[in-house]
């Protein structure tokens, strides 16, 4: 706003860069800029300040859909004044020329003819689709419509304000009709997620089926080769015992060959050993043949006194000491009759 400097009968103003000020006297326009600053007489003078800056203008539009439903739209005018001193014309901007604040609301004013504007198109374009269409279009088609209407509008231009752009922000249904549109895309949404997590149950239980039969297969991979471990350690220990039993063959063998060896040894030792005591005994008896009673009596009786040291008992009879005392008389006899013997 302008800032005033007040004395007693006279007034100093000084306005902003981007405000348009338009000073009048006695019913006509003799002062007219932006950022002026000048000395005035406040009984004979009046001033508007028009703002010529870009301003922002919010809205929101209740209308009703081609299919009966309530839709609230929600956007911005992007706005300036282009011609002041026409827009000064038509609302009063003017300022208490004590304190510099608006003496009415044009702004106020001006905001409200800017959003009947948006909100007689909005409606109208409302009314031509159903809610399902605005809905599913977005924002872009009725922004279209707004900025069609808005720029280069014959009326507003005519008041000496340009539009520069419109926004459309949001096009929301009631908050039931809302849900109810809501409840087809929640329901398709909840089976794909609900087909989704079949699916991962079913490649989930298809992995454990495939891990169960990868441990059956281990499984029977491990019992095919313990059996023919089990096979090969028979066959080894069939084969080992095998080759024991031949060993033991072929040792039993070669001890049955030593014995009878052995054996033939022993036998062929004793029979050469029995033929020489035979022949020895042979030659004995031939000696003792050929030898006299009485010598051979007396060689007996020393092998029998070489042997006393063993013998604990002795038995002669009558027949034997008589056979030899008649042996010994009769060697008596011989000798005498034969001086030779």
């Amino acid at each position: 706003m302008a800032q005033l400097t007040k004395l007693p009968w006279i007034r100093h103003l000084r306005s902003e860069p981007t405000a348009h000020v338009l000073r009048y006297q006695k019913g006509e326009l003799t002062q007219s800029g932006r950022g002026l600053s000048f000395w005035f007489l406040p009984m004979t003078s009046a001033v508007a300040e028009v703002p010529v800056d870009t301003r922002e203008l919010p809205f929101l539009v209740h209308g009703i859909s081609e299919d009966f439903q309530p839709v609230a739209v929600q956007g911005e005018v992007h706005y300036r004044v282009a011609d002041p001193e026409v827009l000064g014309g038509l609302v009063d901007f003017s300022i208490d020329l004590d304190q510099g604040a608006y003496l009415k609301e044009p702004l106020n004013q001006l905001s409200s003819l800017l959003v009947g504007q948006c909100q007689q198109i909005v409606v109208e374009r409302l009314a031509e689709q159903r809610v399902r269409d605005l809905l599913s279009g977005g924002p872009t088609t009725l922004k279209q419509a707004l900025s069609k209407g808005m720029l280069g509008n014959e009326a507003i231009t005519a008041m000496g304000i340009e539009v520069h752009s419109v926004r459309v922000s949001s096009i929301r249904p009631s908050s039931e009709l809302q849900k109810a549109l809501q409840t087809p895309t929640r329901e398709r949404l909840q089976q794909e997620a609900d087909q989704a997590t079949f699916e991962r149950r079913a490649v989930a239980v298809e992995k454990e089926r495939a891990i169960a039969e990868n441990e059956l297969q281990n499984q029977i991979e491990l019992a095919r080769r313990e059996k023919g471990l089990i096979t090969e350690q028979g066959q080894n220990a069939r084969h080992r015992a095998e080759e024991e039993a031949a060993a033991e063959v072929i040792r039993v063998d070669a001890l049955a060959r030593s014995t009878r060896v052995e054996a033939e040894a022993d036998a062929e030792r004793i029979r050469i050993v029995d033929g020489a005591h035979v022949v020895a005994e042979s030659d004995r008896i031939d000696v003792y043949r050929e030898l006299a009673p009485a010598v051979i009596i007396g060689l007996a009786a020393r092998e029998l006194a070489g042997k006393l040291d063993h013998i604990e008992h002795l038995n002669i009879t009558p027949d034997l000491l008589s056979a030899g005392l008649n042996n010994l008389l009769q060697l008596g006899n011989d000798k005498l009759s034969d001086p030779q013997v």
